[in-house]
């Protein structure tokens, strides 16, 4: 993958309209409320009751889910560490450009490293970054395990 951050001929474009005059029109500050816990935590869960909540508030707000980003933007990244750091490295780019547009957008994902989600909140003003963490028990995830993940770690079918 080549890395933009040795090329210096890349210039950032700036337009008449800008943050503030999309945060005014959409009457709303953009932000992002990133979620992330174990798998079966209740992260997506959360994330689109929180999205029909401001829905119904009346304001604009878009969710990054783990695994929907997975079918398409992130299709090519597996679990290794440095695939998950791919993975969340490009979440947070997607979410900073939604926050800039005037949206609240709603990340969720498992985002195990702290590392990669501070990178992510360094993207950010720290007023437009708000961090949940499900901290629900490994034996609720485990016992709810929507998608089967737990039981086929258990079995060595998969790791990670």
């Amino acid at each position: 993958m080549a890395s933009l951050g040795k090329v210096t001929n890349i210039f950032w474009q700036e337009c008449s309209v800008g943050r503030l005059e999309r945060q005014k029109l959409l009457n709303q500050k953009g932000c992002v409320v990133w979620i992330t816990g174990l798998s079966g935590s209740g992260k997506s869960t959360l994330a689109c009751s929180l999205g029909g909540d401001l829905h119904g508030r009346g304001k604009l707000a878009y969710i990054l889910d783990g695994d929907n980003l997975r079918h398409g933007l992130n299709k090519d990244l597996g679990f290794k560490p440095d695939d998950r750091a791919e993975n969340i490295r490009r979440v947070g780019e997607v979410a900073k450009l939604f926050a800039d547009a005037g949206l609240i957008c709603i990340a969720s994902l498992i985002s195990p490293y702290r590392k990669d989600r501070d990178s992510c909140r360094a993207l950010l003003p720290e007023s437009n970054f708000i961090e949940v963490f499900m901290n629900m028990p490994l034996e609720i995830c485990e016992a709810r395990d929507p998608k089967g993940l737990y039981k086929l770690a258990r079995e060595g079918k998969i790791k990670g």
